[in-house]
């Protein structure tokens, strides 16, 4: 697609803004048929498809806030002139076309497209069949936005496939493919891994894990826990597993206090063999697995550690590499922790659930990068570019 003025850009943003505020009632209701239609044995899917007022306030604050960012194509990176005169100044790029594939969750059709969009990258959205209804409304009206600004349908457009036609696409696809980011489980992320043909970045699975340090303030543990546990289950950024070294204060107390408070928030408690010995009624982890798992739900395992050595071995073996925490009040253990845990974010004495770009200053984003090429972290807008270089000369050429 070409490059377009930011202007042009902006402009359709604005009428997106319109499209939206007056469209509401109609996107809601769209979104009913899919409710209606969801059968709820997963709530965590069943919470990410719901679009209701505030849905569409964040939808809207979503394209705003991305409308008021500067354009990220275009900037200089660096510009050098060497002693043949030839002046090399490398810059941000479009990526071309992105493919995103998600499952539930309407407001990323709002979100990606957006950013896509104003990093002038062409967005092929694949939302799962249970927000068929829901997305349709909202590619109604980019589609509309973009007519109405003399832009073609075709930067931002709904892929109407199953699952055989999906991977069809992905080895043989019908058009240039630049870049694609599966969002959702392990499932998906090993489907779209095994079957595309150009770059996949992976991003949306979480299994977060957090440590309580011998040296942790108690308080401030459990909050943070309960917190990233129960704040949202549908979140990536979610809290999945705790480890605390056996060395705390007062340990089976404070053990037995945990179990009773994430109980009162109608947390299922799982246990390895260690904390079983303190939480006698609870059910014992044995299979592996389990510690891989990202659960999506009001689930969580707490197992028990000898050190920080160990709990940073735990979890860089079972994590998802997304975000995992330290509760310490000793800053120097706090800094070995998030120098040696290998995930996108770590925190100190904070919750996991500020893993999102918009809390983290970024904005809008396309996902969570678990990735260590070409960003890991929140993807927003001034990470949906590439680089190219322009090399200026005067006839020069190579001896």
């Amino acid at each position: 697609m070409k490059l377009l003025n930011t202007d042009i850009k902006n402009n359709v943003l604005k009428s997106m803004l319109q499209i939206l505020e007056r469209e509401r009632k109609t996107i809601i209701e769209a979104n009913k048929k899919d409710l209606d239609a969801f059968e709820r044995e997963d709530q965590a899917l069943y919470d990410r498809l719901i679009v209701n007022d505030k849905k569409v306030d964040e939808m809207m604050a979503a394209v705003k806030a991305v409308m008021l960012q500067e354009d990220p194509v275009g900037k200089e990176i660096t510009n050098r002139t060497l002693d043949n005169k030839l002046n090399i100044v490398n810059t941000t790029a479009p990526f071309g076309t992105i493919l995103i594939i998600y499952e539930s969750r309407p407001d990323v059709t709002i979100e990606a497209a957006v950013l896509a969009f104003k990093a002038n990258n062409k967005i092929l959205l694949k939302g799962g069949k249970e927000a068929l209804n829901s997305n349709l409304a909202l590619e109604k009206c980019w589609h509309e936005a973009l007519e109405e600004n003399e832009l073609s349908k075709d930067w931002i457009k709904l892929l109407h496939l199953k699952r055989e036609e999906t991977q069809e696409f992905l080895k043989n696809p019908t058009e240039p493919l630049d870049l694609i980011v599966p969002r959702g489980g392990e499932r998906l992320i090993n489907f779209v891994k095994t079957h595309a043909t150009c770059a996949v970045l992976i991003s949306g699975r979480g299994n977060n894990f957090l440590y309580v340090s011998e040296q942790a303030d108690w308080s401030k543990a459990v909050n943070v826990i309960i917190n990233a546990k129960t704040d949202k289950i549908s979140g990536c950024n979610a809290l999945d597993k705790v480890l605390i070294n056996k060395n705390l204060p007062d340990y089976e107390t404070k053990v037995k206090m945990l179990q009773q408070k994430l109980e009162q928030y109608k947390v299922e408690v799982l246990v390895d063999k260690k904390i079983a010995r303190i939480l006698t009624d609870k059910e014992i982890v044995t299979n592996e697995d389990v510690w891989h798992e990202e659960f999506l739900a009001l689930k969580i395992l707490i197992g028990e550690v000898e050190s920080l050595d160990e709990a940073i071995s735990a979890i860089n073996k079972y994590s998802g590499k997304h975000s995992a925490a330290i509760i310490t009040e000793d800053k120097t253990e706090a800094l070995n922790f998030m120098h040696n845990v290998d995930s996108a974010a770590v925190y100190h004495n904070a919750s996991t659930r500020f893993t999102d770009g918009g809390q983290m200053g970024v904005g809008a984003e396309l996902a969570i990068s678990t990735d260590k090429l070409h960003h890991r972290g929140p993807l927003g807008l001034n990470q949906l570019v590439t680089n190219k270089y322009y090399v200026y000369g005067d006839g020069q050429v190579r001896v």
